[in-house]
């Protein structure tokens, strides 16, 4: 039997109105995808005769995977002072934060984590991890003969304003190659010889006067062609910190030779760390 009109009106308004109703009622989350946690902030400190490029290819890829990246320069004049200088660049970050460092930066970054309950990981990439109280150039020379680093250095004095002064330590440019970054080409090793940032050598007199690494998870990563610092003494420090421990074949600048597994060693410790 047809529906009068008045009445079929009225039944077509009532559906339009309930099913209106049970669309609200269906939460946000069914429309579109739930945002995830926003990802940690991370912080790459480079070490010793280098500067914030040498991150480069690390950054472009933890940026391209939407990671926020903060690659700052570390001053080089010394263990207190860059330490402090790397605190305060962690107090500037919002959030959590992955903290990296190669090399010396790796001393650094143990001292500068030291109580900062933001950082929620250490990744040292060939790097020195001192405990606290011990001297920095004890620790290199831990295993003699497995680096040719020290042979290789060059003191140059400087003075500053004050009338004080010291030396810095520069790679001897024809020795570079061979003791920092054998597995790159020489017209790029040529380069980085002559760009060098130099490191004070009161730097290496230093001792810690904390170590991060007790309290903050730690991954690391050994490199075994590494002549500067030498894989010995990287492995040491890795078991003693119970680091996540990756080993590669890479000289010790891994981060420009080998940038892809850098990232994703940083990326592990990111995500194992993520609430």
């Amino acid at each position: 039997m047809p529906v009068p009109r008045p009445r079929l009106r009225t039944l077509l308004i009532t559906a339009a109105v309930t099913a209106s109703a049970s669309l609200s009622l269906i939460p946000l989350a069914s429309a579109h995808t739930t945002p995830g946690l926003p990802k940690p902030t991370v912080v790459l400190v480079h070490g010793a005769f280098a500067d914030a490029s040498s991150w480069n290819g690390v950054v472009e890829r933890l940026q391209r995977d939407g990671y926020p990246v903060i690659a700052p320069a570390n001053p080089l004049r010394g263990l207190a002072e860059d330490s402090t200088y790397v605190a305060s660049v962690l107090a500037s970050v919002k959030g959590p934060v992955i903290l990296v460092g190669h090399s010396y930066g790796g001393a650094v970054i143990s001292q500068a984590a030291a109580g900062d309950p933001q950082v929620k990981a250490l990744v040292y990439i060939a790097a020195l991890v001192p405990d606290k109280g011990e001297k920095l150039s004890a620790l290199s020379d831990k295993f003699p003969g497995t680096n040719e680093l020290a042979p290789a250095l060059r003191p140059v004095p400087f003075s500053n304003s004050d009338g004080t002064g010291g030396s810095d330590l520069y790679v001897d440019p024809t020795r570079f190659r061979a003791v920092f970054a054998a597995d790159l080409p020489a017209s790029q090793t040529v380069v980085m010889a002559a760009e060098q940032r130099p490191v004070a050598a009161a730097a290496f007199a230093a001792s810690a006067t904390a170590a991060a690494w007790h309290t903050i998870p730690s991954w690391a990563l050994v490199a075994r062609q590494d002549e500067a610092l030498g894989a010995p003494v990287e492995r040491f420090e890795a078991r003693r910190a119970h680091s996540h421990t990756i080993e590669i074949n890479s000289s010790h600048v891994a981060m420009i030779s080998h940038p892809g597994t850098v990232t994703h060693l940083i990326e592990d410790a990111a995500t194992t760390t993520a609430p």
